[in-house]
């Protein structure tokens, strides 16, 4: 405990450090990432520790904050979510040094780094606070610090709405989760966990409503739909290492809240489970259509965030359900499969983004349909970028694989037993994931088709990245290759995180997730196998060949001697197929010009999705308020006077109600 705090603290030090060297890009930057960096390091082997079984002494001192006291504890839960903190933060400030060096003549990275170690220590300090004041003000601290980082490139009109979308949805979502500790901790005098647990296994009529606040609360945080049109504004207007950080973890914390709060509700309502499988196939599902329509590479991202978050949701769906039922293997696989996916998701979406970011340093554009070819000048960034998409569209025996089986096999197992009312949703359950399993393979395989391969459609050439660049993608490349290897054996690992959550079914909660670590060894070895067959089949070849004399000719292009970038497939038309499928869904506004005459001179197809929820929800929404709100005016006199006699007046009602209270 005491190292963790300690890191807390240096990485706060070295913010204020690389604070005050201002413009100074090298002196700030070897304060602020180094310090990110040392601080993640350091405290890596007590959480590690505490995952693997081990006891941490809880520390709790006492504050003069009303209901608040400073108490800190890590268990296996909050284990569980500060290994991935820890891990791409360490790598994204890395990775991060080298990537604002083209920005070091006209910014102040110092500031930057400021605010990037603060929203690792704000993370930091949510997942082990045990006091709902603590964690509120630590909440309130990982809302903030990110605006500045989206802000970085503030010059430019996209980057301040950008800032201002995330600013309004961070803070609704704030408002639900004070009011959710609020309900809670009424019939208290203090907000400590402890007494909250304690106190919620009596909530037989009220959990339901605190349940909900703390859905809508945490989930506009963790990008649930309809709650998610900040993340494709936000993860696009960031550096690249920061999109990575925001999108592989701080929207995760949306999921631990939710998961935190489960512990302090008590038994949950079958409903529970129902909503929230309601909830993940309406964010996996959408989330993945949308960024089938996508032709800006880190906005396609985003929207696949949407879609893990999805999947996350339902494993906390399945497993509600099994706790509601007594079914403690189906509520294993359901959180474990969650839990694990949280794990899965923070290392091939970091991959993914900091691959988006290389190809934008080198390419100097993630607009996809401008790009192509780059796996000839940027190949590591290329191979990597392949191994990220292979990750997340979950084929085995990659780490994305593992969490979604487990889901699966609790899903279809415990479907098989129940009656039509419970397994329906366990049904859809299973056919969602694979429905989104496919969309995402379609999506990824035109992000890296259109991207890294064929002819390149720009002028500009593009380059690979540095090495301070390299090797945070390497890295993430070869966990998720290692944790899908070794997923059985990460199973044991997950057991004590679950069984925080479901701490009334003991022992049986924890041993639950044993049944899938056979049939999950069996998947991973035959993929493995077949991956080294590939392997030894392609050096056989090579040793056939050699002394020989082997030439390469030029594609076969139907024809055309000399093919050229227009004859290839673009972003738009390679998903339109599946993008008029879901039309309605989309309202995808599509222009073309079709060729005419036998030879013709030109066609062209060019379509452009927005966000429905966004344009028919939130926007007309947001738009009534300041048309009411402008009707208050006359209210703004600009006199400090009527100011001070406004708030007097305030105050003079608040003392009266209370009086008569």
């Amino acid at each position: 405990m005491t190292t963790v705090l300690i890191s807390i603290v240096l990485l706060i030090l070295s913010g204020l450090a690389a604070f005050t060297a201002g413009r100074s890009y090298k002196v700030a930057t070897l304060l602020g990432a180094g310090g990110a960096f040392l601080a993640c390091i350091s405290a890596m082997p007590p959480v590690l520790r505490i995952l693997l079984g081990g006891a941490s002494k809880p520390l709790h001192l006492p504050w003069d904050v009303p209901y608040g006291s400073f108490s800190v504890a890590i268990d296996p839960l909050s284990a569980a979510f500060l290994v991935p903190i820890l891990v791409l933060s360490a790598l994204c400030a890395l990775y991060g040094a080298q990537y604002l060096e083209s920005y070091s003549a006209g910014k102040s990275t110092g500031a930057h780094w400021f605010f990037f170690n603060l929203l690792v220590a704000s993370m930091i300090m949510v997942t082990i606070a045990r006091n709902g004041v603590l964690f509120l003000i630590a909440w309130e601290v990982m809302s903030i610090s990110p605006l500045f980082l989206i802000l970085f490139e503030d010059e430019k009109p996209e980057v301040r709405s950008a800032g201002w979308t995330y600013l309004v949805a961070a803070h609704l979502g704030a408002v639900f989760i004070l009011v959710f500790f609020l309900m809670l901790g009424r019939n208290s005098q203090s907000l400590d966990f402890d007494l909250l647990m304690a106190q919620g296994k009596g909530l037989p009529l009220g959990g339901g409503v605190l349940f909900l606040f703390a859905v809508i609360g945490f989930g506009a945080k963790a990008g649930f739909i309809p709650f998610h049109v900040w993340l494709p504004e936000a993860h696009p207007a960031a550096p690249s290492h920061v999109s990575a950080l925001m999108s592989g973890i701080m929207i995760k914390m949306g999921i631990y809240g939710i998961l935190r709060s489960l512990t302090l509700l008590g038994r949950p309502d079958p409903l529970w489970g129902y909503a929230m499988i309601g909830i993940g196939l309406s964010s996996g599902i959408l989330g993945v259509i949308y960024a089938l329509a996508q032709h800006d590479l880190k906005r396609l991202l985003a929207y696949h965030s949407v879609e893990n978050i999805g999947i996350i949701a339902l494993g906390i769906g399945v497993g509600l359900m099994g706790e509601a039922s007594g079914l403690p293997v189906l509520a294993a696989l359901g959180f474990g499969g969650a839990i694990f996916h949280v794990l899965n998701h923070a290392i091939f979406k970091g991959l993914l983004f900091l691959g988006a970011g290389s190809v934008l340093h080198g390419a100097k554009t993630a607009k996809i349909d401008r790009l192509g070819g780059l796996l000839k000048s940027m190949p590591v960034t290329g191979a990597c970028f392949l191994i990220g998409a292979a990750a997340i569209s979950g084929l085995p025996p990659l780490n994305g694989f593992a969490s979604e089986f487990l889901i699966y096999y609790g899903a279809i197992g415990a479907s098989l037993k129940g009656s039509a009312a419970f397994a329906t949703p366990l049904i859809l359950t299973a056919a969602g994931l694979a429905l989104i399993g496919g969309l995402a393979t379609a999506c990824f395989t035109k992000a890296f088709g259109v991207v890294f391969l064929g002819e390149p459609r720009h002028e500009e050439t593009a380059h690979e990245s540095g090495i301070l660049m390299r090797i945070p993608m390497l890295a993430l490349a070869g966990l998720c290759a290692i944790i899908g290897i070794t997923s059985p054996l990460i199973l044991n690992i997950l057991g004590p995180a679950v069984r925080v959550i479901l701490s009334s079914q003991g022992q049986m909660a924890a041993s639950g997730l044993m049944p899938a670590t056979r049939p999950l060894l069996m998947i991973s070895l035959a993929s493995t196998g077949l991956i080294f067959l590939t392997i030894a089949l392609v050096l056989i070849r090579k040793a056939i060949l050699r002394g020989r004399t082997v030439t390469s000719a030029p594609t076969w292009g139907c024809g055309y001697a000399r093919p050229t970038a227009r004859m290839q497939y673009t972003a738009s038309s390679f998903a339109q197929p599946l993008t008029g499928l879901f039309r309605p869904f989309l309202r995808t506004a599509e222009t073309v010009r079709m060729p005419k005459d036998i030879f013709p001179t030109n066609a062209f197809f060019e379509s452009h999705t927005n966000d429905a929820f966004k344009e028919l929800i939130f926007e007309p929404a947001f738009l009534g308020i300041a048309r009411l709100f402008s009707r208050l005016k006359w209210l703004q006199h600009g006199r400090v006077q009527l100011y001070v006699l406004y708030i007097a007046i305030t105050l003079m009602a608040i003392l009266f109600w209370k009086l008569r209270g």
